[in-house]
């Protein structure tokens, strides 16, 4: 039954012709935001490094693993430099990523606004030989050919921030591409697709109280441009509906994070009326002094997947290089 369950999966993302979400997710999103906005380069100030893992929909046998890891620094008062390489696989197909970033930083009232760019080359595998097909393999077209392409990729992306507040919009992909090299001989439109995706986030970080913080935060994700509320779209164009992560936590004397979140997504009228709630999810990190930064996340599946899986379970090991750095007048709370 998993096993089944995991085909479906695979079909969804990969067999049609469709707006599908396809790059990886994340709960400590904002301990990885370079995987996203290029313009997040440099935010620090200093040289910064993160990794992270993720083992989603623990129980499934091919279920999603995921691994990234981003580095970013200023390159004097203006210029940031980034690079971030992640890998997904999921059941039959897979995919790498590298990027480098550049960001242009400029003054912006209290805070300052970054333009990043970057590009890279994202390589999508599959071997759909590993499947059970109840049919024929070769009856249908979308899984007729195996796939290895390196793709080349180039993104763009906004992020400014302040000392307690941020807000960025990036396409990480600006251009669609064919994952098959051949589309099938005969007429369809059904092949595998990369298409470009779009993220906002925005956080904020407020004191409650002596040696305590209050850090609201909000990613959304969308592969249609909000095309779920765009009259000229249907859901049968849109494979994925708008996803938004939802965010609260709290820093304990500017050393110990814990946080709740909620994963779920807008317009599910538009896709049968079935919800489209996700995940709700516990996370915890720990800032130690000598710069090193650990952390844990666990999701509880809310989606009717909650039958088949254990929930999700994901770890960040992360280092900042701010020893050169006399004095930080304003810890990094995002």
């Amino acid at each position: 039954m998993r096993k089944y369950t995991l085909t479906l999966l695979v079909l969804l993302m990969l067999g049609i012709q469709a707006y599908g979400q396809q790059d990886p997710m994340f709960t400590k999103y904002m301990f990885n935001s370079l995987v996203f906005n290029p313009g997040y380069a440099g935010s620090y100030e200093y040289l910064s490094v993160r990794t992270l893992y993720r083992d989603q929909w623990l129980g499934i046998e091919g279920a999603p693993t995921t691994q990234s890891m981003t580095v970013h620094a200023p390159a004097g008062e203006r210029v940031g430099l980034g690079f971030s390489v992640f890998n997904d696989k999921i059941g039959s197909s897979g995919s790498t990523t590298l990027n480098a970033a550049y960001a242009y930083r400029v003054a912006f009232g209290r805070g300052k606004l970054s333009i990043g760019l970057q590009g890279g080359v994202q390589n999508w595998r599959s071997d759909w030989t590993d499947l059970k097909f109840k049919d024929p393999q070769e009856m249908d077209n979308v899984f007729t050919q195996n796939l290895n392409r390196w793709i080349p990729n180039v993104g763009a992306g906004l992020y400014y921030y302040a000392p307690r507040f941020y807000v960025g919009f990036s396409v990480p992909r600006l251009v669609n591409f064919d994952l098959q090299k051949d589309r099938p001989s005969v007429a369809t439109d059904e092949w595998a697709k990369l298409y470009r995706h779009f993220y906002f986030s925005a956080g904020v970080v407020l004191p409650i109280a002596p040696g305590m913080m209050f850090k609201p935060s909000i990613l959304v994700k969308s592969v249609g441009l909000l095309g779920e509320f765009n009259s000229s779209q249907t859901s049968s164009s849109i494979g994925a509906p708008t996803e938004f992560d939802l965010d609260l936590s709290v820093l304990f004397y500017d050393a110990l994070w814990v946080g709740l979140s909620f994963r779920s997504a807008f317009g599910a009228q538009a896709f049968g009326g079935d919800s489209s709630t996700d995940s709700a999810d516990i996370w915890a990190a720990y800032n130690l002094r000598n710069g090193l930064r650990i952390g844990i996340a666990y999701d509880y599946t809310l989606s009717d997947l909650q039958q088949f899986n254990d929930g999700s379970f994901e770890v960040m090991l992360g280092y900042d290089f701010h020893f050169s750095t006399k004095k930080i007048n304003t810890p990094r709370y995002f």
